[in-house]
């Protein structure tokens, strides 16, 4: 299995997916391709379009998945935009995987700049070739926009204050590394802030950057439309907001009038678009976290559509 980043709930993932027959498979946040390589070892017909948008991870999952060559599809891109691709458009997905968030690999890549460990340049970049990365967003979002990712995506009661600090501080030199970003904060909260505060911190603007939770609210509903009948969409998410995001689409899509509660008679779709599988979120075991800690954070949510 890949060193890049350890499968969480593989044995779960494909319960739930079923894979089966000649079905194709989307696994739109690939990583190492430990989660493509149980789809495809389970099932000897299915295939699976591997979606990553770090090149890094696509590189890693095809040599992870070399074996499967005949029966695996890579695609440079980000999970939103794959309902798009002119396979899945025509013949639809069997079958659909979300795990979202940042790599083992890409946090303990420091050249990467997800880490707060000191002296790391702040990128942050799921897609390097992408723009802008920490630095731009950091230079360029005015103090509404800055205190807006800290309150909302990091859930910092000082957000406005943190925000007011680091556009003090880029007046008269730019903020290029995780220092910098650990001293505003220090600052602002009068302390040295601890390791939980920095991973929140840093979080907010990772999630702002990559646009990760505007994919997610998109790319829900978009690969919802592409997949066949009676297919499966498992998503794993590792904060709440994520978790929310995810929730709230899989209890809408499970019911059969989503009209306001003032309507006077239902003038919605009227039947419901499929059923939650997991009427609470799935979590790794005691066992799993144990030998994988980072899998501690992972609910995993799963969906099907309608016959």
């Amino acid at each position: 299995m890949s060193s890049y980043h350890e499968p969480v709930l593989g044995d779960e993932v494909i319960g739930l997916l079923g894979p089966h027959g000649l079905g194709l498979y989307l696994d739109g946040t690939v990583g190492g391709g430990g989660h493509s390589r149980m789809i495809l070892e389970s099932c000897a017909g299915c295939r699976v379009l591997a979606v990553d948008r770090d090149p890094d991870a696509l590189e890693q999952a095809r040599a992870e998945l070399s074996g499967f060559s005949n029966r695996v599809r890579f695609l440079h891109a980000r999970f939103d935009h794959t309902p798009a691709d002119a396979e899945v458009a025509a013949r639809g997905l069997d079958g659909a995987l979300l795990d979202l968030g940042v790599s083992s690999h890409q946090i303990d890549a420091e050249a990467r700049g997800f880490s707060f460990k000191r002296g790391v340049a702040l990128d942050m970049r799921m897609d390097p070739s992408g723009f802008p990365d920490a630095r731009g967003f950091l230079a360029e979002a005015t103090e509404e926009r800055l205190a807006q990712v800290f309150r909302d995506f990091g859930e910092e009661p000082k957000a406005r204050r943190l925000a007011r600090e680091l556009v003090k501080r880029r007046a008269t030199s730019p903020l290029e590394s995780s220092d910098d970003l650990v001293a505003a904060l220090s600052v602002t909260l009068g302390r040295a802030p601890s390791a939980q505060d920095k991973a929140r911190i840093f979080q907010a603007v990772r999630i702002a950057v990559n646009e990760e939770l505007e994919a997610l609210e998109r790319g829900l509903p978009a690969i919802r439309e592409v997949m066949n009948d009676g297919a499966v969409m498992v998503v794993i998410s590792y904060h709440s907001l994520e978790d929310r995001v995810v929730k709230n689409a899989f209890r809408d899509w499970s019911r059969a009038c989503v009209c306001p509660p003032e309507a006077f008679k239902c003038t919605c779709r009227g039947r419901p678009l499929g059923e939650t599988l997991t009427k609470k979120p799935v979590r790794p075991s005691e066992m799993e976290t144990a030998s994988n800690p980072r899998a501690r954070s992972a609910r995993l949510r799963a969906w099907r559509r309608a016959a």
